[in-house]
């Protein structure tokens, strides 16, 4: 095994499927790209600084179905490098059912958690 590569912690969907990784405070995609930070207290936040959920003891990414006061904006850390997820990936622990009143994130809401280079609130190119 390469030493230098950082030890990803994968995050898991609600079916099992690990759709980031975790190397703190940075999230990254399968594909090794950032899409969003993790602040000490597990709240999670997109590359644009916007809130968008906490990770669980299960290493889900879950939100409240109904949200009426939203955390403010914080400032992203700087870019990172590019990571390489492992080829192999730990089986993820036993989920329970999440409660109406919340949602998995990267299952129902993946578009939150987009790279700097996409997403609806990025600048435009002119």
């Amino acid at each position: 095994m390469n030493s230098t590569q950082p030890k990803l912690i994968p995050l898991y969907t609600t079916r099992g499927d690990a759709e980031a990784f975790l190397f703190y405070p940075y999230l990254f995609n399968r594909n090794g790209e950032w899409i969003g930070f993790v602040t000490a207290k597990r709240e999670v936040y997109s590359v644009l600084g916007e809130y968008v959920g906490m990770i669980t003891n299960e290493r889900r990414i879950v939100r409240k179905r109904a949200t009426s006061t939203l955390l403010p904006r914080l400032t992203p850390p700087p870019r990172p490098k590019k990571v390489y997820p492992p080829a192999t990936i730990p089986l993820p622990p036993m989920m329970s059912e999440l409660p109406h009143s919340q949602i998995d994130v990267l299952l129902d809401m993946p578009e939150r958690l987009h790279t700097v280079d996409s997403g609806e609130n990025r600048e435009d190119l002119d």
